[in-house]
């Protein structure tokens, strides 16, 4: 899946040359080398479409990245991670373009990977929240701009990302708005944006312009994606609620990502020009006023009213500027996680299988022994799939 770790990775890709093609593998792929993919291509196709540093898509891009390959798209060079990404049988991925000097490696993004992600979202079939203190003073008094008693957001439960002015500045389109441009304002939490697409890795191929001689949840996307094609001049201003504030509304152990991992991923998305962080729940008449906002939209989800029961979009429907926006999308962060919960429980019953007709594969004590063959091709699998 992908996270904005690989958003960030896409960025420093991109600034590397003129036009970054990427390449996004084929559920079947996915399933071969790393384990079944959470989310179908297409719609891995339409996430990986809607990071704003992609200029172009490569479907069904084969998980080995060839010379072949990068001549298909006259890509001059393809970009990756600094992890090596194997094969099911533990090859180098890049091998071939790397030995022929046609290969870049970016940064990955420190303090957040899949797995970490992934716990999160396993989480959420326990009933608790991840060492939330019940005490109503420290509910009001932490703030999620600083850290809990333990380093990190008390309502993500595991995060060791720091934010800094510098990552939101190389996120951000940094475009004021233009006259003629229509104002939007879109609120929500925007949890798990743009995480709700891809099994990484992918290859990324990037081309400069003169070999060319030319020039987020899938849910949420949509629904992005249709707002702005509601005026000729979009300017889409995305409010994210605190991370107290969407677990008031939401319950369980949400929000899966922090305010700060919420505000990169949804910058990342090419839909949107601004980002409130912190929105009030409500929206008001001096917020409407300040952003001189001229349509606020929302999706088909239930409104859960504000804290004294008031509707928060009372004042918007007062000025006849509210208007609700069907993505056609019933893709829901439980949707997802209920996906990620049943892929594991199929790689449990496939790797009881394995053990139960390969005898092979365990020691004589009874644990499965880490030596060539079927049983290292599953235990590499299971390794990169984060399981």
């Amino acid at each position: 899946m992908v996270h904005y770790g690989h958003s960030n990775q896409l960025r420093q890709a991109r600034a590397m040359g003129d036009y970054l093609i990427v390449g996004v593998h084929t559920d079947e792929e996915i399933a071969k080398h790393k384990g079944p993919p959470v989310f179908t291509q297409e719609e891995r196709y339409k996430m990986v479409q809607a990071i704003k540093w992609v200029d172009e898509i490569a479907p069904g891009a084969p998980y080995v990245t060839t010379l072949e390959t990068l001549d298909k798209y006259d890509c001059d060079f393809c970009v990756h991670g600094d992890d090596i990404t194997l094969t099911v049988d533990g090859k180098d991925t890049y091998e071939e373009v790397k030995t022929a000097g046609r290969y870049r490696e970016c940064k990955r993004t420190q303090g957040v990977s899949t797995t970490d992600l992934v716990g999160r979202m396993l989480l959420m079939t326990k009933a608790h929240h991840s060492n939330i203190d019940e005490d109503l003073d420290y509910r009001k008094h932490t703030d999620n701009f600083g850290k809990g008693p333990k380093g990190r957001s008390p309502w993500t439960g595991v995060s060791q990302f720091l934010q800094t002015s510098q990552k939101i500045i190389q996120f951000a389109s940094g475009k004021e708005p233009q006259p003629g441009d229509t104002i939007i304002y879109v609120a929500g939490a925007f949890d798990l944006f743009l995480l709700q697409c891809i099994c990484l890795p992918f290859p990324v191929f990037h081309v400069s312009l003169d070999s060319l001689n030319r020039g987020t949840d899938i849910g949420h996307v949509d629904f992005l994606e249709k707002v702005h094609r509601l005026a000729e001049k979009p300017y889409i201003i995305a409010g994210l609620h605190f991370d107290q504030e969407v677990n008031r509304y939401k319950g369980k152990n949400y929000p899966i990502m922090n305010i700060h991992e919420r505000t990169l991923s949804v910058l990342a998305c090419r839909y949107v020009s601004e980002v409130v962080i912190g929105a009030p729940y409500a929206v008001t008449a001096d917020l409407l006023d300040h952003f001189r906002v001229t349509l606020v939209c929302h999706g088909m989800t239930e409104v859960v009213p504000d804290k004294d029961g008031s509707d928060p979009y009372e004042e918007p429907k007062r000025r006849g500027i509210f208007q609700l926006v069907d993505s056609g999308s019933n893709l829901t962060t439980d949707l997802i996680v209920q996906r990620i919960i049943k892929n594991r429980l199929v790689f449990f019953i496939s790797q009881f299988c394995h053990v139960l007709f390969h005898p092979a594969c365990l020691r004589t004590d009874g644990t499965e022994q880490q030596e060539q063959g079927l049983c290292e091709g599953q235990d590499q699998r299971a390794a990169r799939a984060g399981h």
